[in-house]
Order: C-alpha cells, then structure tokens, then sequence
C-alpha cells in the first residue's frame, strides 16, 4: 500500500518525483469530461516508464481475441476504447538537450488535481546535465462546459541562463493500445490539414470505421511576444514549431486549445468544418475564459453531489475524489454511451460495459443527477435487447431468451474468458434490479411500458431455460455457474444466482401487471411483439420462483455460497500470512479455487439487494460468516461490506469498509492502480456514505434515513435529488437535520417517525447516534 498522496479536501497533491511512482499518478491525476479523457502523461517528452492514454468514449476496435484452445460460442474479439490522437504533445529542446524528466535532475516537483476547479496544475524545476535550469507550470483541463474542448497553458522561465529554445507542439496519432493481443496498431489516417496556427488530423478506426477529428490551435509567447509558427507533417502526425533565443528570466508561454469530435456525432464528410467550428469558438474565448467556465461547470457538478466531512481530512478527500472521477467519467448526455470499469484513466477491462454500471452505478446517479442520466444508462441496455437474444441464441437459447454480455460496446459479448462469459450470468440479474431501482427511486412506472418490461420479459425468459429440475432435490437447480466471487468457477446452485433468478421472475410478473394496469395499450403491442404466451410463461416462472433451491448450512445457521462449499479447508482470513496477499498474485489459481477464501461479497451482495428478506439476526450470521473469509480482492467488495456493516450497527467495520473502498487507488491498496482507476466501484464508495452511515433507503415511495456517525467525523453532509425535491440532509452527534431545498412538500422517514417537510422548511430530528 503506497502513501504518498498528501491529505488535502480539495487537491490530489503530490509533493516530489518519483519515477517508480509516475504510472500510478498517471491514473490518479487522469481528467476527463464525460465524452473524452486522458491520464496526467507530461506535456514534454518522457523517456521513463509511462502509459501513453487518450480515450474518445464510445470510440472502439474489435481486437481479435487470443486464446489456446477455442470453444464453441467463443467471442470473436475483445472491444477496446483507444488509446486515440495525443494532443497535448511538446518537444522542447534547450541548446540542443530535450527537456525530459526522466534524464534531468528535478526539484520542486508538484503536481495538483484542483477538483473543485476541474483543472490538473504541475510545477517543476529542472536541471539539464549542462546546468541550466528551467521553471515549468502546466495547466491542462477537459471542458465539461463544451465537451468537445480540452486544453492547456505550459509556462517555462529560464532561470540560469540564455539560450535557444526549439519547440515542436505536436498532434500525434501514431499510437497504439498497450494491451493490444498482436501489437496492432489500430489508426489509419484520413486526411491531414494544415493553417497557419492550427492543425486538423483526421483518423478513421480498422474494421469499426469511427472516424475521430482532432483540431488543434498552437499559440507560443516569449516574454509577450507572439511569435512566428512553422508548419511540419509526417504520417499521423502534425506540429508547431518556434526556434527563438531566451536570456535568462525570460519566460515561454505555450497554449493549445484543441478541439475533438467524432463521427458518433457528425456526419464524416462534415468532421474537419466541424471541428474548425468547435475549436475557433474555443480560441475566440480564450484560456482564462476556458477555465472560468470549467470552475463554474464544477460548481454546479459539486452543489448536487458533494458530501462534507467534517473531522477527518483524509476521508474528504477520498469521497470527493471518487465523485470527482465518476462526474469527469459520465455525464448521461448520450445514452449511447456507458461507464467503463477504468473510466478514461487506463485500458484494462477495455473501457467495455459490465455489470457494475448497473449495481454500483445506478443509485450515484440516481441520486445526485436529473433523473434522465440514469434513465439513459438503462435505455443503453433497451437499445441492446436484440443482440442479448442473439448472445442467447448462440449458447442454445431460443423463445426471446436474453443474455446480457459480461462485456461489451455494442451488445454483443465480447470476453473471452470462458468462466466469465459462459458463466456469470447473474449480470443478467444486475440488469433488471437497476430496472427495480430506478422505478423504486424516481416512481416512473412509465419507464415499464417504453422499455422496460421488454428487458424483462427477455431475462425472465433466459432464467427460466437455464435452470433444470432436479430429481433428487425435487426442486429447481441452476448447474454450473460462477457467481460474483470469481475465486469460484464452474460451480453448482450459487446462492446469489439462484436468489436473483427467482426474483428477476417474479418481478417481470409484476412489471407486466403493472403496465396492463396503467399502459393497455402499450402492453398489447409488447404482447403481439413478443409472443408472451402469458398464462403458460407465467405459470412455470411462478412455479421455478417458488421451487427453486438454496444452498444452506444447518450447523452455521447460513446461506451456503455454493453445493459443497463447506467441503473445503474452512481457514479463515485472519489466518492468511500478510505475504500470501494478495492471494491473486501470490497463489496459483487451482490453489485459489481450492481455498474457501472469497474475492468479493456474493451471498452478502444479495442480501444488501433484498435485506428487507432478512431479520437482524439472519444478516449478523451470513455477515460474520462470510467476512471472515472474503478477502476483497475486488474492488467492488468492501462498499458491500460496509453497507451491511452500517446496518448491523458495527461502527468499526463499517468505517474500515468505507475507508478501504473510498482509498482504494490514492493508498494503491491493491498495487494495481498503475492500470487505472477502479471508476465502477467509486460509485460504492458514495454508497457507504449514503446508504451506509446515513442508513437512506426508500421504502413505500419515501425516503427514509437512519443514521450513525463514525466517531472519527464530527459531521457530515450531502444533497440528494428524490422525485423533483433536493435536499440536504446534515448529520452530527445525536442530530439530523434536513432542509428542503425545492417547491413542494415531502415526507421523510427518520428513525423510523414521518416528517413533512415544507419548501424551504428544515426538520431536525435529535437522537443518539449509534
């Protein structure tokens, strides 16, 4: 676990340079606007180890996939985001040595995520092997004002000497992705173009056929003066060049205002007049103005979804840091697009969809967001039923059956892990409870009716062709699955699947009663679309919901994860050597399976989806049990924990969880952060706040809180947005107050009494806090 990040509310900091640090702060200093980003990779030329990423979302190349022995069903190719054109490229040469931090000596070293502000900040003194000495600020920003425009100031002094100073501010989109399977590179280049301060590169993906324009305007100062710019071009690559003298003091400002758009939004023929729209727009504004609008942009972002922790600077930092990255990563703007396990900060997972937009995502952006935001994640999926039924079909599936892929840009599956995509079906699950969830939050039964119910229909279906009956337990069973612990593989009757199976088709029966109810008409044209027989479907999706099996120990009084799960070593966590962790790079993988040792919360990540099931007792038992032998080796497992923890009144645990989750990549907890940020999880993080220590739920169409305060806080605060009111609930020792920030009137729960409160009205509630 590393420790370098200085505590601060407001900043990322890091103070000195270390360059066995640098690919971690890469990712910890990634920025980004919701429809492109990049990681903190220096301006000037770097020679040490670095992860060159600059990501266009939705913007991907199908790469083949590789594998040793290949099996019917396999998916072709694994879907990539792009590493995509470098924009912010500088190549400075001072007397003839290349400024490059990897073969200077560096002083004063610090660089700064201002995420009040939206900006990366990174200052520098460097000393050349010749002795001359130059002072660097860079500031850089991706607009979410215009999320077309990024940009950057770079300003150098010459401390020590004078000199000739060459600079190159290049584009370049001769890149390739690291984790490419054959080392392809996966850009051809469209056209190039040329004028007198900006270049245009336009570049078209293999095989997808996404075209990406990059317009870049190049401006450079010495002491003031503009100074003259040569054009150079080569394949993928254009620049900006100035050669002039510097005495000493002398100060060089660099600015590139820089615009990308895509044929996602643009028709091809119109890219280049549409990026010179876009980026002369931004230059007329100007730097400043840029900035001004991104700090304001901010504002808005932060108003709706900061939470203040008061008493614990480290815990501030960290939740202000995860709602940072899930604000830059998604905006809900486009619902063509999805939210990325790294987000825009690495290339692990491919930038490609998971489950966990739906299971962790979901209740961030229900809560802090218009509501459409979260619709547009859900619509995604509805965009892509057809090719669920033909990822289906594929595995043997017929009737509309629907299997939503483990991974995926355009709907159909695309891992190539056989114990995943074969076998985790439960994302399927994922799928309809965020359907739930969103309807629970926001009280849109409407949603049902327009895409909905169709979802729905396509899960119950799968669900109902993937069980079998068992003669021999005379109920239903669901063979060979893995659940979200994915330290188990190929398994039998998984709690959490077979749970969330018998719920997804109960649900789609109470969908359809619904919408018969209140859309009619609606649900004769779903019916006559896909031939729900619903007397015969209905009837054999009651009967495997009220006959299906779990798994269960008489003696532990608990939910067993899977058949046969107490046949193995029951050794727990406690027990583990520090040095075996963590067991995915320490144990080979037959050991791992082996083991009773648990990745991620699979049981308790059920029982946190349907806890109202569970009496006290029954949690405390599962909880314990399960605990100790998990050992959180995924990211999105200790918000879980903690959620539950909060619950069952155990301070300790639950602020550990919190702790663990929301510092997850500052503290490089699991010494994976060099890939990337955890994004999906980050949206857990808030949970635990929210969900956990202010104990929100909403129940009968109300919210309802019942909170505790960590005894390291002396306070904490946040906003919700619920069914058009906003409020801001604030916790302190023995206190709650809520103040009700919009027109009309709502009722909340509080400790277990109804309030109403009036707009504009706050309500305190006095009790001891456990």
């Amino acid at each position: 676990m590393k420790n370098y990040i200085i505590a601060d509310e407001w900043n990322i900091i890091e103070s000195g340079f270390d360059a066995h640090l640098n690919k971690i702060s890469e990712s910890l200093f990634s920025i980004g606007n919701g429809r492109m980003g990049q990681r903190a990779n220096f301006e000037e030329s770097y020679s040490g180890e670095t992860l060159q990423g600059n990501y266009v979302a939705g913007v991907y190349y199908p790469d083949k996939t590789r594998v040793g022995w290949w099996k019917n069903g396999y998916p072709e190719y694994f879907a990539k985001v792009l590493n995509a054109i470098n924009w912010i490229g500088l190549h400075i040469v001072i007397e003839g040595e290349t400024l490059d931090l990897a073969k200077t000596k560096v002083s004063d070293f610090k660089r700064v995520l201002d995420m009040k502000a939206g900006v990366l900040i990174r200052t520098f003194t460097a000393e050349l092997n010749s002795g001359k000495k130059v002072k660097v600020q860079a500031t850089r920003l991706y607009s979410i004002a215009d999320d077309e425009i990024s940009a950057l100031h770079y300003h150098l002094t010459a401390l020590n000497f004078d000199g000739t100073i060459e600079i190159a501010a290049f584009i370049d989109g001769d890149v390739k992705n690291q984790d490419a399977n054959y080392d392809e590179k996966f850009w051809d280049e469209v056209t190039q173009k040329q004028e007198k301060s900006t270049d245009y590169l336009v570049l078209r993906t293999k095989k997808t056929e996404f075209e990406v324009c990059t317009a870049s305007n190049t401006t450079i100062f010495v002491n003031g003066n503009l100074q003259n710019l040569k054009s150079g071009a080569r394949d993928k690559y254009l620049e900006k060049t100035a050669t002039f003298s510097v005495k000493q003091d002398s100060t060089v400002e660099i600015y590139k205002i820089v615009a990308t758009i895509s044929s996602q939004n643009y028709e091809k023929t119109e890219l280049l007049d549409a990026a010179k729209t876009s980026v002369n727009k931004a230059i007329a504004k100007g730097f400043k103005t840029l900035l001004a609008e991104q700090a304001e942009a901010w504002a808005t972002k932060w108003q709706d979804s900061d939470i203040v922790i008061d008493g614990d600077v480290a815990a501030q930092q960290a939740i202000r840091f995860n709602i940072f990255q899930l604000n830059q990563t998604y905006t809900g703007k486009d619902a063509r697009l999805n939210i990325g396990p790294k987000g825009f900060t690495g290339e692990k997972y491919g930038g490609s969809t998971y489950w966990d937009t739906e299971a962790y995502c979901i209740p961030f952006y229900l809560s802090t967001s218009p509501e459409d935001v979260a619709k547009n994640l859900l619509i995604y999926r509805y965009k892509q039923l057809d090719k669920a039924i033909e990822n289906a079909q594929k595995l043997g599936f017929n009737k509309g059956a629907a299997l939503y892929p483990m991974v995926t840009m355009n709907g159909e599956e695309c891992h190539n892990e056989w114990e995943i995509t074969f076998e985790e079906i439960h994302r399927n699950g994922a799928i309809a409870f965020a359907i739930f969830n969103y309807i629970r939050y926001t009280g849109n039964q409407a949603y049902l009716a327009e895409y909905g119910l169709e979802v729905l229909i396509g899960i119950a279906r799968f669900w109902k062709q993937r069980v079998n009956w068992s003669a021999d337990k005379n109920q239903y069973v669901m063979l060979g699955v893995t659940g979200p612990n994915e330290y188990e593989n190929n398994i039998n009757n998984n709690w959490y699947t077979n749970k969330l199976a018998s719920w997804c088709l109960t649900y789609a029966i109470e969908a359809t009663e619904i919408v018969k109810v209140t859309a009619p008409d609606q649900y004769a044209r779903i019916q006559a679309k896909i031939s729900l027989d619903e007397a015969t479907e209905f009837a054999e999706w009651t009967d495997i919901a009220e006959n299906m099996y779990y798994p269960y120990d008489e003696k532990a009084a608990v939910f067993l994860q899977q058949d046969g799960y107490m046949d193995k070593e029951q050794i727990l966590v406690k027990d583990l050597p520090a040095s075996e962790r963590p067991l995915n790079q320490k144990w080979s993988w037959d050991r791992i399976l082996r083991s009773c040792f648990i990745k991620q919360a699979d049981v308790l990540q059920g029982m946190y989806f349907f806890e109202d099931e569970f009496d006290q007792e029954t949690l405390q038992r599962n909880f314990t049990f399960y605990e100790n032998r998990t050992v959180h080796e995924s990211s999105l497992s200790p918000c879980v924990h903690s959620i539950l923890a909060a619950k069952l009144n155990d301070e300790e645990k639950a602020y550990e969880f919190y702790l663990r989750t929301a510092r997850l990549d500052l503290d490089d907890y699991n010494n994976d952060t060099e890939d990337g940020l955890h994004i999906t999880s980050m949206a857990g993080t808030w949970m635990s706040i929210v969900e956990g220590f202010a104990g929100m739920r909403v129940r009968n169409g109300q919210l309802k809180f019942n909170p505790f305060l960590p005894k390291n806080w002396t306070s904490f605060s946040f906003t919700v947005g619920f069914r058009g009111v906003a409020l801001k609930v604030s916790i302190a020792a023995g206190q709650i107050t809520i103040i009700n920030h919009s027109g009309e009137t709502v009722t909340i729960g509080i400790f277990n009494e109804l309030h109403q409160i009036t707009p504009g009205e706050q309500v305190i509630t006095y009790q001891e806090l456990v």
